[in-house]
Protein backbone atom coordinates (compact mmCIF):
# COMPACT_ATOMS: atom_id res chain seq x y z
CA UNK A 1 0.00 0.00 0.00
CA UNK A 2 1.34 3.46 -0.91
CA UNK A 3 0.23 6.91 0.25
CA UNK A 4 1.32 10.48 -0.37
CA UNK A 5 2.61 12.80 2.31
CA UNK A 6 5.05 15.49 3.33
CA UNK A 7 8.27 15.10 5.32
CA UNK A 8 7.88 17.08 8.53
CA UNK A 9 11.06 16.02 10.33
CA UNK A 10 14.29 14.13 9.68
CA UNK A 11 16.58 12.74 12.39
CA UNK A 12 19.47 10.33 12.03
CA UNK A 13 18.39 8.83 8.73
CA UNK A 14 14.74 8.52 9.75
CA UNK A 15 12.11 10.70 8.11
CA UNK A 16 8.71 11.42 9.60
CA UNK A 17 6.02 11.76 6.95
CA UNK A 18 2.65 13.38 7.57
CA UNK A 19 0.53 11.28 5.24
CA UNK A 20 -2.79 12.02 3.60
CA UNK A 21 -4.44 9.21 5.57
CA UNK A 22 -3.95 11.28 8.75
CA UNK A 23 -1.05 9.26 10.18
CA UNK A 24 2.59 10.17 10.67
CA UNK A 25 4.94 7.42 9.48
CA UNK A 26 8.54 6.81 10.47
CA UNK A 27 10.34 6.08 7.22
CA UNK A 28 13.71 5.22 5.77
CA UNK A 29 14.74 6.38 2.31
CA UNK A 30 15.31 3.62 -0.22
CA UNK A 31 18.87 3.03 -1.39
CA UNK A 32 18.15 4.41 -4.83
CA UNK A 33 18.23 7.93 -3.39
CA UNK A 34 21.70 7.40 -1.92
CA UNK A 35 22.91 6.02 -5.25
CA UNK A 36 21.63 9.15 -6.98
CA UNK A 37 23.04 11.33 -4.17
CA UNK A 38 19.58 12.68 -3.40
CA UNK A 39 18.85 13.44 0.24
CA UNK A 40 15.24 13.83 1.37
CA UNK A 41 14.55 17.22 2.92
CA UNK A 42 12.00 18.52 5.37
CA UNK A 43 9.21 19.95 3.21
CA UNK A 44 9.55 17.32 0.49
CA UNK A 45 6.33 15.90 -0.92
CA UNK A 46 6.78 12.15 -1.15
CA UNK A 47 5.17 8.80 -1.87
CA UNK A 48 5.73 6.17 0.78
CA UNK A 49 5.23 2.44 0.97
CA UNK A 50 3.58 1.40 4.24
CA UNK A 51 5.39 -1.54 5.84
CA UNK A 52 3.71 -1.78 9.24
CA UNK A 53 0.32 -0.21 9.95
CA UNK A 54 0.43 -1.03 13.67
CA UNK A 55 3.68 0.86 14.28
CA UNK A 56 3.33 3.36 11.41
CA UNK A 57 6.52 2.34 9.61
CA UNK A 58 7.28 2.84 5.95
CA UNK A 59 9.78 3.51 3.17
CA UNK A 60 10.06 6.63 1.04
CA UNK A 61 9.83 5.38 -2.54
CA UNK A 62 9.53 8.65 -4.47
CA UNK A 63 10.39 12.30 -3.87
CA UNK A 64 8.15 14.56 -5.94
CA UNK A 65 9.69 17.52 -7.83
CA UNK A 66 10.70 20.47 -5.64
CA UNK A 67 9.95 24.03 -6.67
CA UNK A 68 12.93 25.14 -4.58
CA UNK A 69 15.36 23.94 -1.94
CA UNK A 70 17.76 25.58 0.48
CA UNK A 71 21.13 24.40 1.75
CA UNK A 72 21.23 26.31 5.03
CA UNK A 73 18.73 25.59 6.42
CA UNK A 74 18.28 22.32 4.51
CA UNK A 75 14.58 22.45 3.59
CA UNK A 76 12.45 22.28 0.45
CA UNK A 77 9.30 23.79 -1.04
CA UNK A 78 9.21 27.03 0.93
CA UNK A 79 7.39 30.24 0.03
CA UNK A 80 9.39 32.61 2.20
CA UNK A 81 11.81 32.87 5.09
CA UNK A 82 11.61 34.94 8.22
CA UNK A 83 15.02 35.62 9.70
CA UNK A 84 14.85 36.54 13.38
CA UNK A 85 17.46 38.61 15.18
CA UNK A 86 17.27 40.33 18.54
CA UNK A 87 17.43 44.11 18.85
CA UNK A 88 19.60 43.47 21.89
CA UNK A 89 20.74 40.63 24.17
CA UNK A 90 22.41 39.28 22.14
CA UNK A 91 23.43 42.28 20.07
CA UNK A 92 22.64 41.72 16.38
CA UNK A 93 25.39 40.29 14.19
CA UNK A 94 24.67 42.23 11.01
CA UNK A 95 27.38 40.47 9.03
CA UNK A 96 25.67 37.15 9.75
CA UNK A 97 22.34 38.68 8.75
CA UNK A 98 23.74 39.98 5.46
CA UNK A 99 25.28 36.62 4.63
CA UNK A 100 21.90 34.97 5.19
CA UNK A 101 20.20 37.57 3.00
CA UNK A 102 22.70 36.97 0.19
CA UNK A 103 22.04 33.22 0.32
CA UNK A 104 18.29 33.81 0.16
CA UNK A 105 18.68 36.25 -2.76
CA UNK A 106 20.73 33.57 -4.53
CA UNK A 107 17.95 31.03 -3.91
CA UNK A 108 15.27 33.51 -5.06
CA UNK A 109 13.39 33.12 -1.77
CA UNK A 110 11.68 36.15 -0.31
CA UNK A 111 12.98 37.08 3.14
CA UNK A 112 11.31 39.12 5.85
CA UNK A 113 13.55 40.42 8.65
CA UNK A 114 12.06 40.20 12.12
CA UNK A 115 13.78 41.96 15.01
CA UNK A 116 12.62 40.52 18.32
CA UNK A 117 12.99 41.82 21.89
CA UNK A 118 11.86 45.27 20.85
CA UNK A 119 10.96 45.83 24.51
CA UNK A 120 14.67 45.97 25.41
CA UNK A 121 16.57 49.22 25.20
CA UNK A 122 19.71 49.24 23.08
CA UNK A 123 21.91 51.12 20.67
CA UNK A 124 21.05 49.04 17.60
CA UNK A 125 17.51 50.15 16.72
CA UNK A 126 18.62 52.63 14.04
CA UNK A 127 20.93 50.03 12.48
CA UNK A 128 18.09 47.51 12.47
CA UNK A 129 15.75 50.07 10.95
CA UNK A 130 18.22 50.65 8.09
CA UNK A 131 17.27 47.29 6.56
CA UNK A 132 13.83 48.65 5.76
CA UNK A 133 15.55 51.45 3.85
CA UNK A 134 17.60 48.79 2.04
CA UNK A 135 14.37 47.39 0.60
CA UNK A 136 13.62 44.51 2.99
CA UNK A 137 10.28 44.05 4.68
CA UNK A 138 11.20 44.55 8.34
CA UNK A 139 9.21 43.87 11.50
CA UNK A 140 9.85 44.79 15.12
CA UNK A 141 8.18 42.52 17.66
CA UNK A 142 8.34 41.45 21.28
CA UNK A 143 7.43 37.80 21.69
CA UNK A 144 7.64 38.19 25.46
CA UNK A 145 5.15 41.07 25.53
CA UNK A 146 3.06 39.71 22.63
CA UNK A 147 3.63 42.84 20.53
CA UNK A 148 3.68 42.82 16.73
CA UNK A 149 2.62 39.17 16.51
CA UNK A 150 -0.61 39.77 14.61
CA UNK A 151 1.32 41.36 11.75
CA UNK A 152 3.59 38.32 11.77
CA UNK A 153 0.58 35.98 11.66
CA UNK A 154 -0.80 37.89 8.69
CA UNK A 155 2.51 37.51 6.81
CA UNK A 156 2.70 33.73 7.25
CA UNK A 157 -0.99 33.01 6.55
CA UNK A 158 -1.47 30.63 3.64
CA UNK A 159 2.26 30.07 3.12
CA UNK A 160 5.03 27.68 4.07
CA UNK A 161 7.50 29.83 6.00
CA UNK A 162 10.96 28.98 7.26
CA UNK A 163 11.91 30.57 10.58
CA UNK A 164 15.67 30.91 10.97
CA UNK A 165 18.13 32.83 13.10
CA UNK A 166 21.01 32.60 15.54
CA UNK A 167 20.54 30.99 18.93
CA UNK A 168 19.17 33.08 21.74
CA UNK A 169 17.25 35.63 19.67
CA UNK A 170 13.83 34.32 20.74
CA UNK A 171 12.98 32.28 17.65
CA UNK A 172 11.44 29.43 19.64
CA UNK A 173 9.56 31.89 21.85
CA UNK A 174 8.16 33.56 18.74
CA UNK A 175 7.04 30.21 17.33
CA UNK A 176 5.41 29.31 20.64
CA UNK A 177 3.56 32.62 20.59
CA UNK A 178 2.26 31.92 17.07
CA UNK A 179 1.51 28.24 17.70
CA UNK A 180 1.24 27.58 21.45
CA UNK A 181 1.23 23.79 21.03
CA UNK A 182 4.48 23.81 19.02
CA UNK A 183 6.32 22.77 22.18
CA UNK A 184 9.43 24.52 20.90
CA UNK A 185 11.99 24.76 23.65
CA UNK A 186 12.84 28.24 24.81
CA UNK A 187 16.52 28.74 25.43
CA UNK A 188 17.81 31.11 28.06
CA UNK A 189 20.58 33.58 27.35
CA UNK A 190 23.74 32.89 29.27
CA UNK A 191 24.17 35.81 31.65
CA UNK A 192 27.91 35.29 31.53
CA UNK A 193 28.54 35.47 27.79
CA UNK A 194 25.21 36.89 26.52
CA UNK A 195 24.94 34.22 23.84
CA UNK A 196 22.17 31.77 23.16
CA UNK A 197 22.26 28.07 23.77
CA UNK A 198 21.23 25.89 20.86
CA UNK A 199 17.74 24.55 21.54
CA UNK A 200 16.45 23.34 18.14
CA UNK A 201 18.66 20.59 16.71
CA UNK A 202 16.78 19.69 13.55
CA UNK A 203 14.41 21.29 11.05
CA UNK A 204 10.75 20.56 11.64
CA UNK A 205 7.62 21.43 9.70
CA UNK A 206 4.55 22.34 11.74
CA UNK A 207 0.97 22.84 10.61
CA UNK A 208 -0.59 26.05 11.95
CA UNK A 209 -3.98 26.12 10.20
CA UNK A 210 -5.42 25.59 6.72
CA UNK A 211 -2.52 25.79 4.26
CA UNK A 212 -0.27 27.67 6.71
CA UNK A 213 2.93 25.84 7.71
CA UNK A 214 6.00 26.96 9.60
CA UNK A 215 9.44 25.37 9.64
CA UNK A 216 11.58 25.63 12.74
CA UNK A 217 15.30 25.29 12.03
CA UNK A 218 18.44 24.97 14.16
CA UNK A 219 20.13 28.15 15.32
CA UNK A 220 23.42 29.08 13.69
CA UNK A 221 26.40 31.22 14.63
CA UNK A 222 28.24 31.24 11.30
CA UNK A 223 27.29 31.15 7.66
CA UNK A 224 29.27 30.95 4.42
CA UNK A 225 28.42 32.48 1.08
CA UNK A 226 29.23 30.00 -1.67
CA UNK A 227 28.58 29.54 -5.36
CA UNK A 228 28.90 33.25 -6.18
CA UNK A 229 31.72 34.88 -8.12
CA UNK A 230 33.14 37.99 -6.41
CA UNK A 231 32.17 40.24 -9.32
CA UNK A 232 28.56 38.99 -9.13
CA UNK A 233 28.08 39.64 -5.41
CA UNK A 234 26.74 43.15 -6.00
CA UNK A 235 23.68 41.68 -7.71
CA UNK A 236 22.67 39.98 -4.44
CA UNK A 237 22.59 43.26 -2.48
CA UNK A 238 19.41 44.93 -3.84
CA UNK A 239 20.38 48.35 -2.49
CA UNK A 240 23.75 48.10 -4.28
CA UNK A 241 22.48 46.35 -7.42
CA UNK A 242 20.50 49.44 -8.49
CA UNK A 243 23.84 51.15 -9.21
CA UNK A 244 25.11 48.43 -11.56
CA UNK A 245 26.43 49.95 -14.77
CA UNK A 246 26.03 53.53 -13.54
CA UNK A 247 29.52 54.12 -12.13
CA UNK A 248 32.44 55.60 -14.08
CA UNK A 249 33.64 52.06 -14.80
CA UNK A 250 30.91 49.87 -16.24
CA UNK A 251 32.18 46.76 -14.41
CA UNK A 252 32.73 48.57 -11.09
CA UNK A 253 32.70 46.27 -8.08
CA UNK A 254 32.25 49.23 -5.71
CA UNK A 255 35.31 48.36 -3.62
CA UNK A 256 38.50 50.09 -4.77
CA UNK A 257 37.43 51.80 -8.01
CA UNK A 258 37.42 55.63 -8.22
CA UNK A 259 34.27 57.69 -8.90
CA UNK A 260 32.05 54.94 -7.51
CA UNK A 261 28.42 55.93 -7.04
CA UNK A 262 27.90 53.25 -4.38
CA UNK A 263 30.70 54.63 -2.21
CA UNK A 264 29.26 58.11 -2.71
CA UNK A 265 25.84 56.82 -1.65
CA UNK A 266 27.38 55.35 1.51
CA UNK A 267 28.97 58.70 2.37
CA UNK A 268 25.65 60.46 1.79
CA UNK A 269 23.77 57.95 3.94
CA UNK A 270 21.70 56.57 1.07
CA UNK A 271 23.25 53.12 1.60
CA UNK A 272 23.83 51.73 5.08
CA UNK A 273 27.48 51.85 6.14
CA UNK A 274 26.96 48.51 7.91
CA UNK A 275 25.57 46.91 4.76
CA UNK A 276 28.40 48.27 2.62
CA UNK A 277 31.12 47.13 5.04
CA UNK A 278 29.57 43.66 5.06
CA UNK A 279 29.49 43.69 1.26
CA UNK A 280 33.20 44.48 1.11
CA UNK A 281 34.00 41.79 3.69
CA UNK A 282 32.05 39.12 1.82
CA UNK A 283 33.54 40.28 -1.50
CA UNK A 284 37.07 39.89 -0.12
CA UNK A 285 36.20 36.48 1.35
CA UNK A 286 35.01 35.31 -2.07
CA UNK A 287 38.18 36.61 -3.71
CA UNK A 288 40.32 34.69 -1.21
CA UNK A 289 38.34 31.48 -1.80
CA UNK A 290 38.80 31.89 -5.54
CA UNK A 291 42.59 31.77 -5.10
CA UNK A 292 42.30 28.26 -3.73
Amino acid sequence: MTVSGKIIKGIGGFYYVDAQDGNVYECKAKGIFRNKKIKPLVGDNVHIEILDTDNNLGNIIEILPRFNSLIRPAVANVDQTIIIFAVNEPEPNFNLLDRFLVNMEKSCVKTIICFNKNDLSGDYTDACESYRKSGYETLFISAREQKGLQELRNIIKGKTTVFAGPSGVGKSSTLNAIKPDAEAQTGEISEKIKRGRHTTRHSELMHVEGNTYIMDTPGFSSLHVEGIEPQDLKEYFPDIAVYTGKCRFNMCNHVSEPDCLVKNAVECGDISRIRYDDYVMIYNDLKEKRKW
